[in-house]
């Protein structure tokens, strides 16, 4: 079951102006370690929910919420792009 690790206080923009809550999302593996990656919410009407890959590995929850409480806005600018790419290259390579 997915996991909040943390929201974020700044919101990102993509290369459009569309502005997006940035969370920390994470998972438990069956090994007890742990996955994280960001999730992008738009701010306003309509839009779509947007996912980054898997962003992090780490040995535990705490370290998670670690890593996540260190993001610096530029770095989650990089995730916004890398979870709408993603997303473009997955539907382009299911054609």
């Amino acid at each position: 079951m997915n996991a909040l690790i943390h929201v974020f206080k700044s919101d990102v923009a993509d290369a459009d102006g569309h502005t997006y809550v940035a969370r920390a999302v994470g998972r438990a593996r069956k090994n007890g370690t742990w996955v994280g990656w960001i999730e992008f919410t738009p701010r306003g009407t309509g839009g779509m929910i947007r996912r980054s890959p898997i962003e992090t590995l780490q040995p535990n929850r705490a370290a998670l919420e670690y890593w996540a409480s260190g993001l610096e806005p530029v770095y989650l600018e990089g995730a916004l792009e890398r979870a709408i790419t993603s997303r473009s290259n997955s539907r382009a390579s299911s054609r």
